[in-house]
């Protein structure tokens, strides 16, 4: 039996079903999801998914919660963009939000 899983990786277990974008879209997000991750305590990258939501750093231990998929959810970047911004003065009306 020959290798069926060499161009399409982990979707190969879905054979011929659900469509091509679909499996595309489902193996883009598992590679990234199964990729070793920067810890935001010791800043190594080895932080890997243990469950749904939950993040451990192989290092240093730190555990936490994130996004389902990747520990930074695009919501919490913006927050931190946001916030780091604030910090610095760059946020037009900084005063008001703060009040």
């Amino acid at each position: 039996m020959s290798l069926r899983t060499k161009k399409v990786k982990s979707v190969g277990r879905f054979g011929p079903r659900y469509g091509v974008s679909v499996r595309r879209r489902i193996r883009e997000v598992e590679s990234r999801q199964r990729a070793w991750h920067t810890c935001p305590s010791c800043a190594a990258d080895k932080v890997k998914r243990t469950s749904t939501s939950i993040w451990v750093c192989r290092k240093c231990g730190h555990k936490f919660a994130g996004g389902g998929y990747m520990p930074h959810t695009p919501a919490y970047n913006a927050n931190e963009r946001f916030l780091r911004e604030l910090s610095e003065g760059k946020v037009p009306n900084a005063a008001a939000t703060q009040e």
